[in-house]
Formats: C-alpha cells, structure tokens, sequence
C-alpha cells in the first residue's frame, strides 16, 4: 500500500480518540538558552508539567509514552522517551517508545498514541517530541580497516544528510536548501514571495504572544526563566531583502525566509473518552484522522499535500470544511507551494506564526503544531482543522482535528 492512512475506530464503544491537553518549552534559538540543557532533560520537564497541570491523574495509569526525536546522536540516544519517564519521576512501569520520521517525528509520535488507543489498546498516551539543535553532536565513522592511513573527518548530527549512501541518486541527497530551490523554481516561487511569507510568520508570532495566545501552552523552563520563542524577530521587508542567498549565489532561499535551528521540547496527552474521568477534565479537540505520503526525495517540501488530501478523505471532509490550518514551515517556499497546491484561503493557515518565525526543534515540532491547532480551534468557535509538515527524505504526514466544542 502506498503510504498509510488509517481513521480512528476500534473494539472500544466510541473507537475515539481526543486530545486532553498540551505543553512546550519556548523553542531556543541554537546556542541560546536552551543550549545549555540536555534534551532528555528537556523532555523529562514537559512530562513533568503536563502531569503538574493535571493533578486528578495517577502517572501509573498512563499505558505509553511515545516520543518524537529525529537525531538520536548524542544525549537523546537510549530511548529518549523512557528516560523521559525516568527522569520525570513517572513509575518505573510506564513504558516509553521514541519513533523517528525526522521533522514529522512529534506528529508521528502524537499519530502512534492515536494509534493505540484507537485499537483499543490503551486509554491513556502521553506523547510529545524533543529536540536538542545546538548539542547535536558531531559523529567520526569507524574506519573500514585497522590502522588508517589516511585522516577522517567529524560529521555534524545537526541536521540533513550525512554519511550518506553512496548507492543514492546524487538527485536524491542535494540539501535541504538545495532542494528547496528546486522546487521555488518549479512552482515559479519569487524570492518576494518567501519574504513577504517569513514576514507574516514573525508578525503573526509577536502578536499572538503579545495577546496571550501561548501564555498556557509554554511553560518556563528553569534556570533559563520566561522567555519567549527565541527566533522571533521584529523585521522587516527591507531587512529581509538585503539578505544573501544561502544555497545558490542567484537563489532565493535565505536565513530569513527559512526555519532556523532550534532547541525545544513538547509534549500532549491523548485518550478515549473514558479517560476524562481518569484526568478529570474534558478534551480540547477529537483526533479525526491522519495520513502520510511520500514523493521524490528532493521535492520533499510538496509532500504534505498529498498526505493532507488522504487525512481529509479518511475524515470524510474536504478542503471547505477547513477552518484552521497549521502548516510546519520549514521554509517559505515549501509552505507557499502547498497552500497553492490545497487551494486553501492563505489566511487560515498559521494564524499565530509558524516555524520560520517559532522555530523548528525537528523531534518537537509536530505536538506544538497540532497544540497550536487545537486552541486556535477553540479560541475561534471553529469545528475542523488540519496539521501537516514536510519531512526530509520526500514524506509528507498530517493530522486532522475536530473541535468538540463547535
């Protein structure tokens, strides 16, 4: 079967699955405040205040923690999502798994919960993602032989390829960057474009900090204090467009119009609906449906539109019925070439900023998305809405919520 879709049912009486609740760290800019905390330890703290905010819950009675992380090279090594659970103090009985599809990593993590619980596996999942940007470390391959002759050369974990295979069409494995060029150059994609979008996300960002809209989603980390999302920034149009293209001398991907690095943590709880009694407070959104997809590796950008276009149908809803859209930007033109492709009223997607201007910790962007969905969801009265992200590699994933206070 070619990508996976699948619409929550199961052997339990509603097969539903609803989300209860959600937190995050502010995302760091890459040696910035977060530099100095260990991921695992980022993690651990969103458990910990999630658990904080919901004090009728017994930690025993959760069935899983599912992590997102897509490094897993230094200090999230070991299974990050268990020793999240062991740090966070949660009994040592709770099982954790971390899962990996690279940037689509939380929103895989928060899909594999549904998943359970859908089945009827569990009723209680708590699942989240982390990333740790600035400590990613640097890797030295293991020679191939005893006593090299020759030197090797440390390779950064940070993001995109490396140690690729050399059996991999060269069309395959150009960066990330690289790849979005090429695909701004298909889908006719101006640099002002990108701009103008990266300005929108930073403006969007400051206000909806600026009006309270993330003031119960981001929790303070200690040591660091209340900070805000570091990567927000007060630009401008003519500071953008002086900026130097990073990938081609004549491209028009830049620092300003692109994700930047990021440090950051996320974390939510899902459940049947018989876990309101066990957390003792109603959902704030239904897990309706999700899907993913995949294409050629080098137009990974345009990936999410197919993967949204299978959630919906599983849902049995069409682009109409959407009210809210939260679309990862890991570039500008990658987002402009799917809001194009959806057809969609660009102003529903990304009201409160998106990750060019919030940031992109790989592993924990997906909770914060489908967080920022729901309460957009809620704030607004509005019933259906839709997460989606790019993922390095050419796949696409998505998931739609429903408001169950519409």
């Amino acid at each position: 079967m070619s990508g996976e879709v699948f619409v929550t049912g199961g052997p339990r009486s509603s097969g539903e699955v609803f989300l209860y609740d959600a937190v995050r760290t502010p995302f760091g800019r890459y040696g910035g405040a977060l530099a100095g905390c260990r991921p695992d330890d980022l993690a651990a703290l969103v458990v910990r205040a999630l658990l904080a905010r919901t004090p009728a819950l017994d930690p025993a009675r959760i069935d899983e923690v599912v992590f997102g992380n897509a490094n897993g090279a230094g200090e999230d090594n070991r299974n990050v999502a268990r020793m999240a659970v062991l740090l966070a103090g949660l009994p040592v009985s709770v099982p954790a798994v971390t899962v990996n599809r690279l940037c689509g990593s939380g929103l895989e993590a928060a899909i594999a919960g549904a998943r359970r619980i859908a089945l009827g596996e569990s009723d209680l999942v708590l699942v989240g993602g982390v990333e740790s940007m600035s400590r990613a470390p640097w890797v030295l391959p293991k020679p191939e032989r005893a006593f090299p002759a020759a030197g090797a050369e440390l390779v950064s974990t940070t993001l995109g390829w490396r140690l690729v295979n050399p059996a991999m069409p060269a069309a395959w494995t150009v960066s990330l960057g690289e790849a979005t060029e090429q695909l701004a150059e298909r889908e006719g994609i101006s640099r002002g474009d990108q701009d103008a979008y990266a300005l929108r996300s930073h403006r969007a960002a400051a206000s909806a900090w600026d009006c309270g809209f993330y003031a119960n989603q981001v929790i303070e980390v200690p040591g660091v204090g209340p900070i805000r999302d570091e990567s927000i920034r007060a630009t401008t149009p003519q500071a953008l467009a002086g900026l130097a293209p990073v990938f081609r001398p004549d491209g028009t991907v830049t620092a300003g119009n692109a994700s930047p690095l990021n440090d950051g943590a996320s974390s939510a709880l899902l459940g049947s609906a018989s876990a309101r009694d066990l957390l003792g407070r109603p959902p704030l959104a239904r897990v309706a449906a999700w899907g993913v997809a995949a294409n050629e590796p080098q137009f990974f950008g345009i990936a999410p539109v197919e993967a949204a276009n299978r959630a919906l149908k599983r849902a049995g809803i069409g682009w109409s019925d959407i009210a809210a859209v939260e679309l990862n930007e890991a570039f500008a033109a990658q987002s402009l070439a799917c809001v194009r492709a959806w057809d969609v009223d660009p102003d529903i997607v990304n009201r409160h900023g998106g990750a060019i201007a919030i940031g992109h910790p790989l592993g924990a962007s997906g909770t914060r998305i489908i967080a920022t969905l729901a309460h957009t969801l809620r704030a607004r009265g509005e019933r259906w809405g839709i997460a989606a992200m790019c993922i390095g590699v050419g796949q696409g994933i998505a998931v739609v919520l429903e408001n169950v206070g519409a």
